[in-house]
């Protein structure tokens, strides 16, 4: 069995408790305006071709991007980074691109983590059939929960596909009795509308097992990456997003999960 990794990093603080192991599955159907990791997109190896400029001279490099990899490789890794996990209470988390679109892959790992009583969890978009998701239960500790736009048009238009699915498989998830942290990325006059924002809220007071809400501001560290690969990037122009507002938008979700948080 192979899975298509495009990165994999340790001592990561930010997926999840504790220190963690990031493995980052290549391949997404969403198409975000703002996304972060656009050479997670294609769901094949990529080769890119760098022009750099060194003494007045003009190189070119090979960039590959993404690699085939086998259960047993990762967990080699996996498990040099135990005593942090244990340490710290960390473990593996799944991200990508998305890992349910490799569901049989990704659902082998989290078993074998499972066996060794490694945390687990999954960084996703929820955009999948719940048979794919359903293959995660038994083994997922945690999914970190990407929640974007309410309105279906609007998630159509900034992410290439309707959130129908997203919302369903939400509600399923929150019945399973696993514990759900979700994540809002901060997108100036498209996430942060005082509609978008207040129907977010309604769908999160109704749902179930939320433990936290991770409100990430926009950034523009992703430009180089897309200039790069020869990439269009729509929100160019889009400076970061003001502190003071993230500060209110926190605010407003105060009293609809336990803990709410900036940057994750």
């Amino acid at each position: 069995m192979l899975g298509l990794i495009f990165d994999i990093r340790s001592f990561s603080v930010h997926d999840g408790p504790g220190i963690r192991q990031t493995i980052f599955f290549k391949g997404c159907l969403l198409s975000c305006s703002w996304c972060h990791n656009p050479e997670s997109r294609k769901a094949e190896p990529e080769i890119h071709f760098l022009s750099r400029t060194l003494s007045g001279k003009c190189f070119t490099e090979n960039e590959s991007i993404g690699r085939w990899m086998t259960v047993p490789e990762i967990m080699n890794l996996v498990e040099k980074d135990i005593p942090f996990f244990e340490e710290s209470g960390g473990g593996i988390t799944l991200s990508g691109g998305e890992p349910l679109a490799q569901s049989d892959f990704a659902a082998r790992l989290l078993e074998l983590c499972k066996e060794k009583n490694i945390h687990t969890a999954i960084d996703t978009s929820g955009y999948a059939d719940w048979k794919e998701i359903e293959k995660m239960l038994p083994y997922a500790d945690l999914f970190l929960y990407d929640l974007k736009l309410a309105d279906d048009v609007q998630h159509l238009k900034f992410t290439g596909v309707s959130n129908r699915r997203i919302l369903e498989n939400l509600a399923r998830i929150s019945l399973a009795n696993i514990k759900i942290h979700i994540r809002i990325p901060l997108i100036e006059e498209i996430t942060d509308t005082t509609e978008n924002l207040e129907q977010l809220k309604n769908i999160l007071s109704e749902t179930k097992g939320i433990e936290r809400i991770d409100l990430l501001p926009y950034h523009h560290i992703a430009k180089g990456k897309y200039e790069r690969m020869n990439l269009h990037y729509g929100l160019a122009g889009l400076g970061e997003y003001p502190h003071q507002k993230a500060l209110q938008v926190k605010e407003f979700f105060s009293n609809t999960a336990p803990l709410v948080s900036i940057g994750g």
